[in-house]
C-alpha cells in the first residue's frame, strides 16, 4: 500500500468476537489491528469497483456488445408465466 497522508477517521462498532477473529488474523499477519482491516477492506473494494466503474472492449467486442443490447428481446415464457401469477404478497 503507497504511503499516503492519512487525515480521515472510519469509525466501526463491531461485536467483540468479531474484534477478536479481526485481531488474531492482524496478528498471524504481522501487521496490527488497523492495518489489517484497512488493507483488507482496501483488496476488496479493488475487487469490486472495476466493474462498475469502466470496461475496456476492443472493435470486435464492442460491435457484439451492442449489437446484443440491440437485438430484440428473446421471448420468455416461463419469465411471462411467472410474472402473470398472483404474488405472495398479494
Amino acid at each position: 500500500m503507497p504511503a499516503t497522508t492519512r487525515s480521515e477517521k472510519l469509525d466501526l462498532r463491531i461485536a467483540p468476537q468479531d474484534k477478536q477473529v479481526l485481531r488474531e488474523a492482524a496478528n498471524a499477519s504481522g501487521r496490527t489491528l488497523a492495518q489489517f482491516v484497512l488493507e483488507s477492506a482496501m483488496a476488496r473494494a479493488q475487487e469490486t469497483l472495476p466493474d462498475r466503474q469502466a470496461f475496456g472492449l476492443d472493435a470486435q467486442r464492442w460491435a457484439a456488445f451492442q449489437a446484443a443490447l440491440d437485438a430484440p428481446v428473446r421471448p420468455a415464457p416461463r419469465l411471462a408465466r411467472l410474472l402473470g401469477e398472483p404474488s405472495v404478497f398479494e
